[in-house]
């Protein structure tokens, strides 16, 4: 993560913002049939950073752009992608007077007109071997292309995998490989997936704000596992997946965080101290050593349930409409309800018998919660009624029979917190309708 990502902390920099439509839009369902993402597992992704560290070590110490450690670190990764098949290519530029390079892997199969890319930069800064800061993305994102091959996955879009050179320097390698896409190439990415920092030896577990289908892909697979996530600001557009989202390619991503410093709420949520996510960040000590292992096993896991759940295993067509909101909403705790609305459209009747109401709440206490479905005309379906005691988290379907409903109109998700000390938020909220 370039150094720029201090500035805007210190600056107070904002999140993106999703569109105030975003989340309330209809999309489709998933398609049925899909194939589970495969484990990742965290020992190979190790094994990769230790060969980055090694890599560095008999290199002057990085793996910096312009540097023989970085172009030896895209000599390591291709051998690894050629040996199971992949098409690569290596893309030179030039930057300050000095060679850079990306790396780029296909692989063979799924609609080229559908591509789902996941990457992240190769590079060090010249001050140390860079593990966290990038090896922890790059080592990721190559595990998980080789557990593609290794399952023999065939997805029905199209994959592509990237890392990037000069990141540290202004995200030059991935400006200069959009730059030089034609534009129908850049409308065939439906797609793309950062990973810069996912290692953190201090985590947090942050998510990027930007596209509300990848984002919620995200948020869906943490909910699963119960760990609560945050939006992603520390160094939010500071990633090479701006150069992405500058030319209007959908993009999102993982962090766990660089120098900015751990707030006692978050250490309350996720553990660790109140000092900083990685107090390495651009540093000598950014070597092994640097490396929480469950964060980077987490994330390791997250980056293949996203590609194997964007890029899709079937041509079956959904089963149904869905009317989903995904931004978050904060439940104070002992407090005021809060709701969740979409506005349904286009249906004409009564809502079905079997309506599937989807919620998915990050709480660290269920049974402080009372949640109910609110129809347009103020009738209320209740959903959860303070139970589960101590369990984490509500992420469920329920079915409700709103055939006296009409269809059309602003549903809402009503939750209230009727008791103290424990809090959370409405990860999302979502209605089939078959």
């Amino acid at each position: 993560m370039r150094l720029s990502a201090r500035i805007a902390a210190l600056a107070g920099s904002s999140a993106l913002v999703l569109g105030a439509l975003a989340g309330a839009a209809p999309a489709t369902a998933a398609p049925a049939g899909a194939t589970a993402a495969p484990d990742i597992p965290v020992a190979s992704v190790k094994q990769h950073l230790a060969d980055l560290q090694s890599i560095a070590t008999a290199n002057g110490g990085n793996r910096a752009h312009g540097r023989p450690g970085y172009k030896a670190s895209i000599d390591f990764v291709k051998a690894k992608l050629d040996a199971v098949g992949f098409t690569t290519t290596v893309q030179q530029f030039t930057y300050n007077g000095t060679t850079g390079y990306n790396l780029i892997a296909d692989w063979p199969g799924g609609d080229p007109n559908q591509v789902v890319m996941a990457g992240s930069h190769l590079d060090s800064v010249s001050s140390g071997p860079g593990i966290n800061d990038n090896g922890s993305g790059s080592a990721a994102v190559l595990e998980a292309a080789l557990t593609v091959a290794r399952t023999g996955y065939q997805p029905t879009k199209h994959l592509r995998f990237g890392w990037w050179g000069a990141e540290e320097l202004g995200l030059v390698g991935s400006k200069y490989y959009v730059n030089n896409l034609p534009t129908t190439e850049r409308s065939k990415l439906k797609g793309y997936l950062n990973f810069d920092m996912i290692g953190s030896p201090n985590p947090g577990y942050f998510v990027y704000d930007d596209d509300p289908v990848i984002e919620q892909t995200f948020k869906d697979y943490f909910a699963g596992i119960g760990v609560p996530t945050e939006i992603e600001t520390e160094g939010d557009g500071r990633s090479d997946h701006a150069s992405f989202k500058n030319v209007g390619i959908p993009v999102g991503g993982l962090f766990t965080g660089a120098s900015r410093v751990k707030t006692s709420a978050q250490v309350s949520k996720w553990g660790g101290t109140a000092t900083a996510f990685d107090r390495c960040y651009h540093s000598s000590c950014d070597t092994t050593a640097n490396i929480n292992d469950t964060a980077l096993d987490r994330n390791s896991d997250a980056v293949a349930h996203a590609l194997w759940t964007l890029s899709g295993t079937t041509t079956t067509p959904p089963t149904g409409t869905v009317f989903e909101n995904t931004a978050d909403v904060s439940i104070p705790d002992n407090g005021a309800a809060v709701t969740s609305s979409v506005d349904v459209t286009g249906r004409t009747g009564n809502a079905p018998s079997n309506l599937a109401v989807g919620v998915n709440i990050v709480h660290t206490y269920v049974g402080d919660l009372v949640v109910d479905l609110v129809a347009p005309d103020g009738s209320v379906y209740n959903l959860h009624n303070r139970s589960g005691g101590s369990a984490d988290n509500i992420n469920q379907t329920y079915t409700v029979n709103a055939s006296s409903e009409v269809a059309n109109g602003t549903w809402k998700l009503r939750v209230q917190d009727k008791a103290s000390v424990d809090t959370g938020y409405v990860n999302s909220f979502k209605l089939t309708f078959p």
